[in-house]
């Protein structure tokens, strides 16, 4: 082979290799059901601190990561705001884990 369809070769090779590879389908991709649902227990969570008068879900950031693990991140007034924010988190249907990331700023 002379040198330009070696090149040429070389370039075909690794061409392909990008096409398959981004054709590959990421190990924790969700599938739709799964980012419904998790869609849904977001709106639940931040439905329940807006309707709560103890929380101020303005400043309450909510996302629903995995399958039912609910992060809380943002500012709470007191530890008794991050810790209810918490418990209303928890008593949402589908939520089997909290993360509360919330920090305490008077």
């Amino acid at each position: 082979m002379n040198a330009s369809r070696l090149i040429a070769f070389a370039a075909m090779t690794a061409t392909a290799a990008l096409m398959i590879s981004g054709c590959s389908v990421a190990r924790k991709q969700e599938t739709v059901g799964q980012y419904i649902d998790g869609a849904t227990v977001t709106a639940e969570v931040k439905a329940k601190l807006a309707n709560d008068p103890e929380t101020s879900a303005a400043n309450i950031n909510v996302k629903t990561i995995d399958a039912g693990v609910v992060q809380l991140s943002g500012f709470a007034k007191s530890q008794r705001e991050k810790d209810r924010a918490g418990e209303l988190a928890r008593s949402v249907k589908g939520v089997t884990r909290v993360h509360n990331g919330l920090v305490v700023k008077p």
